[in-house]
């Protein structure tokens, strides 16, 4: 019993570490999952993608990698340097509104079409090249302030205040974005045949069209 006793008492503070750096990955798990499931443009654009079944996997892989840079970039520190340089935000909110309401208008443009252009929405999507693909995503994801203000400040703020076990929410909160866009990619993809119709594709891009165009419509008037 002494010996047994004595294992419990030497591997306590060990065993009392360990579960600081669960419970600060659950956080960040719990955390990440907040911030990044909503409905906004970067979601919007990766659902419409998995519908049309167009670069699916690159535009996950997009999202889910810049979401990682950034939360890595907040729990170093980047938060308190953006802070200290209000700018650059005003002018990613400017720049980053403008971009959102042109998509939220061509969404609209293509749901006003006949239900014969309509139909050719997911041919016209897989014939966008994986670049443009590429690079429409990394414009949804870096020129929105709201990822700099929800990944980089309050992720950055909440995992610090996590202490030692800040690296431990990092992860957490990496593992939740991996795991909601692979999600949306793939589970959109089998969604694929509900869109047959011209009248699902209509719908779609009218939500889409509405999202942008009000995302875009509240960056610029917060400026």
């Amino acid at each position: 019993m002494k010996n047994i006793r004595w294992i419990v008492e030497k591997r306590g503070p060990s065993v009392g570490g360990m579960t600081t750096y669960v419970l600060a990955a659950v956080a960040g798990l719990l955390t990440g999952a907040g911030l990044i499931i909503a409905i906004g443009p970067q979601n919007v654009f990766v659902l419409r993608q998995g519908v049309a079944r167009a670069h699916v996997v690159p535009v996950v892989l997009v999202c889910a990698v810049s979401d990682v840079v950034l939360i890595v970039a907040g729990v170093a520190g980047l938060g308190a340097l953006v802070s200290a340089h209000p700018a650059v935000v005003t002018i990613a909110k400017v720049v980053g509104g403008i971009y959102v309401i042109v998509l939220g208008l061509m969404a609209a443009r293509r749901c006003l079409r006949s239900s014969e252009a309509i139909v050719t929405n997911a041919g016209e999507a897989n014939t966008v090249s994986r670049w443009a693909a590429v690079g429409m995503t990394l414009a949804l994801t870096w020129l929105n302030p709201h990822v700099y203000l929800d990944t980089v400040l309050t992720m950055g703020a909440i995992a610090n205040s996590h202490g030692n076990g800040k690296w431990a929410f990092a992860i957490g909160a990496c593992v939740a974005s991996l795991i909601w866009f692979a999600a949306l990619g793939g589970g959109a993809s089998r969604l694929a045949h509900f869109f047959e119709s011209p009248r699902s594709w209509r719908i779609l891009d009218a939500v889409v069209a509405v999202v942008m165009l009000a995302m875009g419509a509240m960056l610029i008037a917060s400026v």
